[in-house]
């Protein structure tokens, strides 16, 4: 009787709520911390840890309660960003279409496009068309595209023209116009009247779907550069990575990580005529870390004859040229003071790694082979001085003993 008893519990009415609730503000507390700084985490990680956090009988409730208000609060883009990453991919394994969230994604896709729309029609561009972009992504069954990347990552890449707001469609949109499309005015159109409509609705049919088609292609080539940010591609995506949606964001990752493509893309940027021109990509470049992949770059673009338009003076020159004149000097500098600084981090103990010495030698190596092809001149203390000294302090590496002596002695 005693173990009987022991083992009996409470009717559902007659639980003592207070445990309860405690638990459930608990679990609440949990998930708003969670939120608040899983932004820089990829989004399933986070995902998946909100799913460890919450009971599975509990997590539709809260997620009512918690993250759909969330959807449309004031907040930051990339907490929006995971809060929709999140109800989408509680039922992920699913298709979208029975997803219960499903209308609170498509009623925020509907809402935030139409505002990014008629600020772009200002002439001003939303803070959330990276949201619009994520929620059109979810919406379209893609969501999993978008599963390695970080809010924060996401909310800070900016959207190709083909990619705004304006030319987000579903096919649920679609649908929904075909009907008044397709059907006549009257109830007595003739047939031939009615033959023209119908061979206009196909043609319009056609044109979505070859627009459709061009969406997903940019839509698959934005997230594959997305992923050589983090990855190396693979020959197959490297073919499907198109030039025009590649920003000066993008670069730094895309350089560390496939620089095979590296090359031909700074060589797209920098011949593009766009708004921004070559500027911006060229301070990319000045700020590169002393890593093979960046003096691999650096030695294609200064033998790159390519013409270019000189933003000075409006005449031709070409990327090497420009490159030679307006990055050369400054990314060496930028190499130098990187290497001190990892010199006094090892010095401090903050970092066991070779990453000085490895500098030091692939720094050296890449001076020596711009004096041998004649594109510095060791005997011009402009350009030749902060190397010397550079040298001379590290002089105890072979690399670095060996230029301080060909820079020394002016080349000869």
């Amino acid at each position: 009787m005693m173990q009987t008893v022991s083992l009996y519990q409470l009717p559902l009415a007659t639980k003592p709520q207070q445990p309860v609730t405690m638990s459930v503000d608990s679990t609440r507390a949990s998930v708003t911390h969670h939120l608040a700084g899983a932004c820089s985490t990829p989004c399933s990680t986070a995902a998946h840890t909100f799913v460890q956090i919450v009971p599975p009988l509990s997590r539709f409730q809260l997620a009512l309660d918690v993250l759909m208000p969330m959807l449309d609060a004031r907040i930051d883009l990339p907490q929006r960003i995971l809060v929709s990453y999140i109800l989408y991919a509680l039922y992920s394994p699913h298709p979208i279409s029975i997803n219960p969230f499903k209308s609170v994604l498509y009623a925020s896709f509907t809402k935030e496009r139409d505002v990014a729309v008629r600020i772009a029609n200002e002439g001003g561009v939303s803070d959330n068309e990276q949201l619009v972009w994520v929620l059109w992504k979810i919406l379209k069954g893609d969501g999993s595209d978008i599963d390695p990347f970080s809010p924060n990552t996401l909310a800070r890449s900016p959207l190709p023209p083909k990619l705004r707001p304006a030319n987000l469609t579903l096919e649920e949109e679609t649908a929904a116009q075909l009907p008044a499309d397709l059907v006549g005015t009257t109830a007595s159109a003739t047939p031939l009247a009615g033959s023209r409509e119908s061979a206009a609705g196909s043609e319009r049919t056609e044109v979505s779907a070859e627009r459709d088609r061009e969406m997903e292609k940019l839509s698959h080539a934005m997230t594959l550069l997305l992923a050589a940010r983090d990855r190396v591609l693979t020959l197959a995506e490297q073919r499907l990575s198109s030039p025009p949606v590649v920003t000066s964001v993008d670069l730094p990752g895309i350089i560390a990580n496939n620089s095979t493509i590296a090359h031909p893309l700074l060589n797209a940027l920098l011949v593009a005529n766009s708004e921004l021109g070559p500027e911006t990509y060229l301070d990319v470049l000045r700020h590169l870390p002393p890593t093979l992949p960046s003096f691999d770059l650096m030695g294609r673009l200064l033998r790159d004859a390519t013409p270019l338009t000189d933003m000075h003076t409006g005449g031709r020159t070409t990327i090497a040229d420009v490159v030679r004149i307006e990055v050369l000097g400054w990314f060496i500098q930028e190499c130098v003071s990187w290497l001190d600084r990892a010199e006094q981090d090892e010095r401090d103990g903050n970092i066991s790694d070779d990453r000085f010495a490895k500098g030091v030698q692939n720094l050296c190596r890449f001076y020596s082979a711009l004096v041998k092809y004649s594109i510095v001149d060791p005997s011009s203390d402009a350009d030749s001085a902060e190397m010397a000294h550079f040298t001379l302090r590290n002089s105890r590496f072979e690399d670095a003993n060996a230029l301080y002596r060909l820079l020394a002695s002016g080349g000869f």
